[in-house]
């Protein structure tokens, strides 16, 4: 009978005994063979790997971990999405948290966070409590920052003046320190 246990007590001696027994410049490249061979998510309950094309409609409420070709609709309540490094998703997102490597079409909504990684690539809008953007990822879209706090009036009468008409939203331009 396959267990998920056996076969991480297989892989891994093997790995170690080829790290420990080359020379250092080569231990630390086949380390790093090692380490992009495993799954880029190791906490992710679900994986749906490269070469694997779906159409439709993703719900659940675990971690999924993205890193083939998907089209429709993801709907994560309370998991996080991690769109890999070779994942194309066109897609509305919904989740807790989207991290993304990969390229993603579609509006990402992500209730606690978004991260785009270096090689992440976005045309669709984000609407998030908290942003991280790597250097080197590319986003086109608008941004929305829920700060969950409410408005009081003088707060309301800037965001009017500055475009925006929405209820605890942080407006965010692009432009220099200048303007």
């Amino acid at each position: 009978m396959w267990k998920k246990e056996d076969v991480k007590s297989q892989a891994v001696p093997e790995t170690a005994s080829r790290i420990s027994t080359a020379s250092p410049a080569a231990a630390s490249t086949l380390a790093r063979e090692a380490s992009a061979a495993l799954p880029a998510s190791c906490k992710a309950s679900a994986c749906i790997s490269q070469g694997i094309r779906i159409k439709g409609e993703i719900t659940g409420s675990e971690d999924l971990f993205l890193d083939g070709l998907f089209e429709g609709t993801v709907n994560l309540s309370s998991g996080s999405l991690t769109v890999g490094p070779n994942g194309e998703v066109k897609a509305d997102i919904f989740a807790r948290e989207v991290i993304v490597r990969g390229r993603v079409d579609g509006k990402i909504v992500g209730r606690e966070k978004i991260q785009l990684w270096s090689t992440g690539n976005v045309a669709g809008d984000l609407q998030t409590e908290r942003l991280m953007i790597e250097d080197g990822a590319v986003l086109r879209g608008r941004i929305e920052i829920e700060t969950g706090r409410p408005i009081d009036k003088r707060d309301e009468a800037r965001g009017v003046a500055a475009g925006s008409s929405k209820g605890g939203v942080t407006p965010v331009s692009s432009g220099s320190a200048a303007d």
